[in-house]
């Protein structure tokens, strides 16, 4: 539906620290050129929780608009407030988004009835198809297989980004939910393990950088050809471990602005890289060849 790789875009901004939308359309239209199937906009790569409800409308229009009928684009509508995400979702859908992400509810931390309920009342508020996200080393609370897989027979409820860590977490819900309900890697890392399981792709960081790399990857896996895949996952693991040898995204829009499209800085509460950060990183890109 979504595509085998889609970016979590980082979000540019301007000296000013205002939202670039210009410069979020160059960048939107490039990573579809290098390997994303689609893009997703303000997921936590894009910096969320630092955005208003309006930037995001607005980027998600702006993305659309750059790479219409070149990729697909997903919004990112998650919040820890049921009300809140169900009013942002619409607003997305109304732009025209392809589908929405919804994290799971952070800080507040709901029991999994809870977190059933929320994905289920946000869904039965939209026809956009819906990705959930799962990343409980950033939100607290794991979104567990079993609500994943009652989650799956809500029509519109298409498909999971599973960043647990959780493999065998990861091979319940595959081999529980539907067919056609897709499972995407949240992390880098574990995109050939996931591919191993059943998984369709990932919703990637890296790929702002090595977005053809990883195309390759997956698609080798799913020809059959498991060596060359691996090969591509073994020489990438040094870079997707770099990309968060801080706070992600603090290190990928390092990457990105040494690439030489300029993304600008982050917005507080989270900080530049260093120059030891920046430095490691680029001797890395330089090792692979990605300038």
């Amino acid at each position: 539906m979504f595509g085998e790789v889609l970016t979590a875009m980082v979000t540019p901004f301007k000296e000013n620290l205002r939202v670039d939308y210009a410069r979020a359309q160059e960048l939107a239209s490039y990573l579809v050129n290098n390997g994303s199937d689609g893009i997703v906009v303000s997921g936590t790569t894009g910096e969320s929780p630092t955005l208003s409800d309006d930037e995001k409308v607005d980027l998600y229009r702006a993305v659309k608009e750059a790479i219409e009928g070149k990729g697909s684009v997903l919004a990112g509508t998650g919040y820890n407030c049921t009300r809140e995400s169900i009013g942002l979702t619409k607003k997305a859908e109304k732009v025209g988004v392809d589908g929405c992400m919804l994290v799971t509810p952070y800080y507040n931390k709901p029991p999994q009835k809870g977190l059933y309920n929320h994905f289920k009342m946000v869904a039965e508020n939209t026809s956009l198809p819906v990705i959930l996200y799962n990343v409980p080393g950033r939100t607290a609370k794991n979104l567990e297989a079993d609500t994943v897989i009652a989650l799956s027979e809500v029509p519109n409820i298409v498909g999971v980004k599973e960043a647990s860590g959780d493999f065998e977490q990861v091979a319940k819900i595959k081999s529980e939910t539907p067919e056609d309900f897709t499972l995407y890697s949240g992390d880098d890392l574990a995109t050939y393990p996931i591919l191993a399981l059943g998984g369709h792709g990932v919703i990637s960081v890296a790929s702002h950088l090595v977005g053809k790399e990883i195309k390759k990857m997956v698609s080798f896996y799913k020809k059959g050809d498991c060596r060359e895949s691996l090969k591509i996952h073994l020489r990438l693991l040094p870079f997707f471990k770099i990309l968060f040898l801080t706070t992600n995204p603090i290190m990928v829009k390092a990457g990105v602005k040494l690439k030489g499209i300029d993304v600008g800085g982050l917005r507080p509460p989270m900080i530049d890289a260093s120059d030891e950060q920046i430095s490691k990183l680029k001797k890395l890109m330089d090792k692979l060849e990605l300038f």
